[in-house]
This record gives C-alpha cells, sequence and structure tokens, in this order.
C-alpha cells in the first residue's frame, strides 16, 4: 500500500530532476516566477505603459481639458515644427545635455579618482560632494539666485578681484543659458561621484599591481586597466544624465521662468506652460512624444559609442 501511494511523489521528483538536469523549469518554479513578476508587471504597466499609450493617443487630438475634443491626426507635430518657442526650447534642451552631460561626467570621475584614495578627511569631502545632490533644488537654485545677483552677488564679487566688470548673468542672453549648465553640473556631481566611486573600489587589484610590476604610469593604468573595467557604469551613469538632463524644469523655473525672452525654455518647460497654462493637453502632449523620440536617439548614439569603444 505504501508503495502505491510513494509512486507518483517519485515520478515527480523524477521529473524534477530531469527537468534540473536539461535546464528547464518546472511547472510551479514557472508560476513562483510570474508570481514574484506580477508587481513589477503591474507597477510598469500602471506606471509606464498606460501613460505612453495615453499620450501617443491624446497628441494626435486637439483635447485641451474639455468636454468635447477632435482628432487632428499629425496636426499637432506639423504645428510644432512651426512654433519658434518649441523650436527654441528644443534646441535649448539639447545643448544643454550637449554640454552638461560629459563635462559633468568627466568631472564626476575624476573627483571619484581623487575620493578613492587613502587620504585624511576622506569621509567629509565624500560628504560634502554629495549633498548638493540631496538638496532641494529650490533651495539650490535660491543659493545660486544669490551668487549670480549683479549687485552683491559672490560670482561678481569675485571676478572684481581681478578687475572684471560685473554681468548680469541671468540676465544677459549670452551667459544666462550657461549660467543654468554651471548649475545643474555642480548639482548632478554627488550621484556621479558615488556610482564611480563604487566601480573604483571594484576594479581588480590583480590587473593593477600587474601593471605596477610591469612600470606602467599611472595614465596608462587608468587607460588600459581602470577606465575599461568601468564600461557598464559609464553607460549606466550616460542613460541616467541623459534623461536628467532632458528633464530639466525646476532650475529653469525658479532661476529663469525661461528668460530673458526665450534664452532659456527648455522642453519641459514648455510642455508645462502649454498644458496647465494654455490647456492645450494634446499640443503637449506631441511635444512630450518628440522629446521621447530625441532621448531615444541619444540613448541609442551613446549605445554605439559604447560598443565602439568596447570593440577598440
Amino acid at each position: 500500500m505504501s508503495t502505491t501511494l510513494e509512486r507518483p511523489a517519485l515520478a515527480a521528483s523524477r521529473k524534477s530532476e530531469v527537468a534540473k538536469d536539461k535546464g528547464t523549469l518546472t511547472r510551479s518554479q514557472v508560476r513562483t516566477g510570474w508570481a514574484l513578476l506580477t508587481p513589477a508587471l503591474l507597477h510598469s504597466g500602471i506606471f509606464i505603459v498606460i501613460p505612453v499609450i495615453s499620450v501617443l493617443v491624446l497628441s494626435l487630438t486637439d483635447y485641451s481639458f474639455g468636454d468635447t475634443w477632435s482628432w487632428v491626426g499629425f496636426g499637432n507635430y506639423s504645428e510644432l515644427f512651426q512654433d519658434v518657442d518649441f523650436l527654441a526650447a528644443l534646441w535649448h534642451t539639447v545643448l544643454y545635455a550637449l554640454i552638461v552631460i560629459p563635462i559633468s561626467m568627466a568631472i564626476s570621475l575624476a573627483v571619484a579618482l581623487g575620493l578613492n584614495q587613502k587620504i585624511r578627511g576622506i569621509g567629509f569631502f565624500r560628504t560634502a560632494f554629495y549633498v548638493p545632490t540631496v538638496t532641494a533644488t529650490v533651495a539650490v537654485a535660491t543659493i545660486w539666485l544669490w551668487i549670480y545677483n549683479p549687485g552683491s552677488g559672490l560670482a561678481n564679487g569675485f571676478l572684481s578681484l581681478f578687475g572684471f566688470a560685473p554681468n548680469r548673468w541671468l540676465a544677459d542672453p549670452g551667459t544666462a543659458l550657461g549660467s543654468l549648465m554651471v548649475v545643474g553640473i555642480w548639482q548632478g556631481l554627488g550621484t556621479k561621484i558615488i556610482i564611480y566611486l563604487a566601480a573604483l573600489q571594484g576594479v581588480s587589484r590583480d590587473l593593477l599591481e600587474s601593471a605596477d610590476i610591469d612600470g606602467a604610469s599611472r595614465w596608462q593604468k587608468f587607460r588600459n586597466v581602470t577606465l575599461p573595467a568601468l564600461g557598464p557604469v559609464q553607460f549606466f551613469v550616460l542613460i541616467t544624465s541623459i534623461v536628467g538632463t532632458f528633464q530639466v524644469f525646476d532650475l529653469v523655473y525658479v532661476m529663469t521662468r525661461g528668460g530673458p525672452g526665450s534664452e532659456t525654455r527648455v522642453l519641459v518647460l514648455d510642455i508645462y506652460q502649454n498644458a496647465f497654462q494654455d490647456l492645450k493637453l494634446g499640443y503637449a502632449s506631441a511635444e512630450t512624444v518628440i522629446m521621447m523620440i530625441v532621448i531615444a536617439v541619444f540613448i541609442g548614439v551613446g549605445r554605439l559609442l559604447q560598443r565602439a569603444d568596447t570593440n577598440d
């Protein structure tokens, strides 16, 4: 009797062993996997997939928070590329990204290399570089508004020591966007430094010691050992930097409101004004789609550069 009852259990265990040998999953393992994935899939569906689909659909309409709306097809897109404000915002955002991303990544890596050394007070310096990241953007913008103040600001006060004339930083069309770039670079250093620092501490010590034995210089060790090891981390920092710079809004809104004129107008600010001030949600959705496409292009170019660097 006991032998008869044990047969199904033995058969099930044999099936499980065969599945393991073949590298396949049993039904219970598949069910467990789907159960564990369900929260993440629900989150992605509710907060990513549905909003993206909604934006795509709304971009083809003239919806404006009213009861009636009509289907306009690609009318919003054709109108966008005749909109001077949108073209200015697109150009300023792309320019902002092209300058802020490489400079902030280079400075962050250089600082991380310094913080990776055994020097006195290293904990203080690591904390100091990370503080701007956890500080509210409004507070950061307020501090920099004082620094850029034409009359009593720190920037003009410092330059006056060398005989330079005072500048109207944020009110001058020639320096307004550049001044915002400086703030954006400064504020974004902390997160990148922490990521680079963690990656640097994972670089193989054996390879570094072998390079020392071979008589490699510091630059040679960095170029041939450290930098290749940072490849995946570099790509991660690049992707997060692209998304972050294209989403810049609060800094611009607090410091310049897009001025003087439209010299610091960026995409998210333009989307905000069209959607919530002018109530043109369909038009703003089309802008959002364009922004997503541009971000995808930037990420694609970054991926190609990473592959080319890996192949070299």
